[in-house]
């Protein structure tokens, strides 16, 4: 069941939304003030927050402000009673993803609400494919980060390269040259030396500090990269 977060002080709509929501079958939490909600929202859990401008504490303004600054990407849907087009341009900069405002149609705004929840569910299923895991040791193309478990690796361009060259093919032995056409640029006239010596330091990282032996080498062919955790 989808959760929603509903931020609303007034005493009609915020039940008003509520009933209507969980009539729709979302799973429904209404706040009343801006420190309850912005505290609420932090906590996650939510696939979208419905979030009132005007609230007792902090403003619907400054709580999306401080859940994009906490790194909180859960779409925010906002209300308000003003339509002038800087307010609009304010809620949006400070990080809404839609804007409506009072009074409008319960039918607007479970459109809106399902437009949000679709942008939402295919903005996680990006960062997914863009994370590559085998066993603990995951790296983030997107991002460009690797780490495994909760420790980030330093790694650098070429050392990233290749652990996601290894990352894509689990299990599955890469040549030397694979890797070599894959990371190398096309003018490198080396041969395949460069690789082992990358790999080796690529092991000093990945494996070493943590007692494994992710990396294996396949004698006279390249490299497989298994989920085995113990040497």
């Amino acid at each position: 069941m989808t959760g929603i977060l509903v931020i609303e002080d007034d005493p009609q709509l915020g039940p008003a939304l509520r009933r209507g929501l969980t009539a729709e079958g979302y799973r429904v939490e209404l706040v009343r003030d801006g420190n309850t909600g912005l505290e609420r929202a932090l906590t996650g859990g939510h696939s979208v927050i419905v979030l009132d401008i005007m609230l007792p504490g902090p403003n619907g303004y400054r709580i999306c402000s401080a859940l994009r600054a906490a790194g909180l990407t859960t779409p925010v849907l906002m209300l308000t009673a003003k339509d002038g087009e800087y307010d609009e341009a304010e809620g949006l900069d400070t990080g809404a993803d839609d804007y409506l405002v009072k009074p409008f149609s319960s039918v607007v705004l479970l459109a809106r609400l399902r437009a949000l929840l679709r942008r939402g569910a295919a903005g996680t299923a990006a960062a997914d494919r863009s994370v590559l895991r085998v066993g603990d040791l995951w790296a983030d193309v997107t991002a460009r980060r690797a780490g495994r478990g909760d420790v980030e690796l330093a790694l650098t361009p070429k050392e990233f390269a290749i652990l996601t060259c290894l990352l894509h093919t689990p299990d599955r032995p890469v040549s030397k040259e694979e890797i070599l056409d894959e990371v190398w640029d096309p003018a490198y006239t080396g041969g395949t030396a460069i690789v082992e010596v990358y790999i080796s330091t690529l092991r000093k990282k990945v494996d070493a500090p943590f007692a494994t032996h992710s990396i294996e080498t396949v004698r006279g062919y390249g490299y497989r990269l298994t989920p085995r955790e113990q040497p």
